[in-house]
C-alpha cells in the first residue's frame, strides 16, 4: 500500500486476501469520538493474515471507552465482507497504550494537530 501505517501487517502462508483490502475495510471503522479512521489514528496495532482468516489487535483511545465491543463489532464485520475471509478475530490490548503520536500525518492534518 502507497500510504504509510503504524499497523505491523503478517502473512502466514498462501492466502487470497489482500491486506491492502483490509486496511481500507478497516479506514470505514472510526473512532465516535473522533472524526477519523481507525488506522489512521494509530489504533490497529497488528493485522495477521493466515488463510481464511484475519486476526486484528487494536486499541481504544481510552480504556474506559463505552463503545469499545461496538467498535470492535464494526472491525469484525467490515474485515469479514472482504472477499477471501472467512473469519475475523478481534482483540483488543492497552499494551502499550495509544498516544496521539500513533497517528498519521493525514489524521494530524485532518485534526488540526501539527
Amino acid at each position: 500500500m502507497a500510504e504509510e501505517t503504524q499497523t505491523q501487517i503478517e502473512v502466514i502462508g498462501a492466502t487470497e486476501i489482500s491486506t491492502d483490502e483490509v486496511l481500507i475495510a478497516l479506514r470505514e471503522c472510526y473512532d465516535p469520538e473522533i472524526p477519523v479512521n481507525i488506522v489512521d489514528l494509530g489504533l490497529v496495532y497488528t493485522l495477521k493474515v493466515e488463510g481464511t482468516v484475519v486476526d486484528v489487535t487494536m486499541t481504544l483511545t481510552s480504556i474506559g471507552c463505552p463503545v469499545g465491543p461496538e467498535v470492535m463489532a464494526e472491525v469484525e464485520g467490515r474485515v469479514k465482507d472482504v472477499p477471501g475471509v472467512e473469519a475475523c478475530n478481534v482483540t483488543l490490548t492497552y499494551d502499550p497504550p495509544w498516544t496521539p503520536e500513533r497517528m498519521s500525518e493525514d489524521a494530524r492534518w485532518e485534526l488540526g494537530i501539527n
